[in-house]
């Protein structure tokens, strides 16, 4: 039952998003970025109530659905971006790929919610106040950075990674700081949605050798 009703919630999610880019009460990027952090928060802690077997299964299920969305255009909001992206992609392998990586659920959720809300809110902020800088707007094999986006990530990054180690105590404070700027460096480097995959896979490999 879990299974269906996890499958079910993030069907939803994907048609409010739909309809809140139709009616146009959110730009193409919003809507993106709503699903990025709705989705991927929910998802980040599906390994308290589902079994590794099954989120694989999910994820190749995400697979297939996105795949299809794309040549039919079912989900338009997140496909509807003007630059050339596969983060959708990226989003959904991540979903399985992190549960060969590691069987934590800490380390699952933390490294998920890299890509969901750490990745989601600096995508935002970095549209709605850094694009307008020319000043704080930097380039990476020819995709548009900005510093306040970068800065989002960072802090979100290391948000997240506290609460992982106040939780658990399995990770020393000063390593929060570090391992959060290499989510970010990464995550700067990773254009093209390829951030999606690098960042969370990255701090599921170090908090894994960690733990």
């Amino acid at each position: 039952m879990a299974f269906i009703l996890a499958a079910v919630a993030v069907f939803i999610l994907l048609c409010l998003s739909e309809f809140g880019w139709r009616r146009g009460y959110m730009s193409s990027e919003v809507g993106r970025k709503f699903v990025h952090i709705t989705v991927g928060s929910f998802v980040a802690f599906w390994p308290f109530f589902l079994s590794w077997h099954q989120i694989r299964i999910l994820s190749v299920g995400f697979l297939v659905a996105v795949l299809l969305s794309k040549v039919f255009n079912i989900f338009s909001a997140i496909h509807s971006v003007q630059r050339p992206t596969y983060g959708e992609f990226f989003f959904a392998l991540t979903v399985g790929l992190l549960t060969f990586i590691t069987h934590s659920k800490g380390i699952y959720a933390a490294a998920l919610l890299q890509m969901a809300v750490a990745d989601g809110m600096a995508a935002i902020v970095g549209v709605e106040y850094g694009v307008k800088q020319e000043r704080w707007r930097y380039h990476v094999f020819g995709h548009t950075k900005t510093v306040i986006g970068t800065a989002t990530f960072f802090v979100i990054s290391a948000a997240i990674l506290f609460g992982y180690s106040a939780d658990t105590m399995r990770l020393a404070l000063f390593l929060v700081p570090v391992i959060a700027l290499a989510a970010t460096a990464v995550e700067n480097v990773g254009v093209g949605g390829l951030d999606n995959l690098l960042a969370p896979l990255l701090v599921a490999v170090i908090l894994t050798q960690l733990a």
